[in-house]
């Protein structure tokens, strides 16, 4: 009897480990589904950005990235997101994709513009900039030097 008393305690310890394990990973990831309203950008290329990735303003996150799309007729990138209700962005904001790091991971950055009049639901960022290539540069760097004939 005291054996299984113990067993039945150990697995208590183990399942409470496991579901605070789970909460925390939980937490750490921010799966959390934000409320607010969805804009759009067209970008040339998407530059390794997916689904779930930030939306930042000023370094800070107010959105996320929730679906990409290629349009049929101009063949441009279009990536939707959602950004947080309590962020209103101005009509004339600009987007630009930037690396995370050297090592890779890239957002969606917005840079507000000085409208009053602000986004709606729906709008899209026709200004944007697309992600500058390290490997395009690398290749013309070191393909620039070999005209000396």
């Amino acid at each position: 009897m005291r054996r299984s008393t113990l067993e039945i305690v150990m697995g208590l310890v183990v399942l409470a480990g496991a579901i605070a394990f789970t909460a925390l990973v939980y937490q750490a990831a921010d799966l959390k589904t934000t409320d607010g309203y969805k804009i759009s950008a067209d970008f040339g290329t998407t530059g390794g950005l997916v689904v779930g990735d930030d939306v930042r303003l000023s370094g800070i996150k107010v959105g996320r990235i929730v679906s990409q799309s290629l349009d049929p007729v101009t063949y441009t990138a279009r990536i939707n997101m959602q950004i947080d209700e309590r962020f209103k962005l101005p009509e004339d904001s600009t987007a630009r994709i930037t690396a995370a790091s050297l090592l890779g991971g890239n957002f969606l950055e917005i840079l507000p513009g000085n409208s009053d009049a602000l986004m709606e639901a729906g709008a899209v960022i026709y200004d944007t900039r697309d992600p500058v290539s390290l490997s395009d540069l690398l290749g013309k760097f070191i393909f620039q030097g070999n005209d000396d004939s």
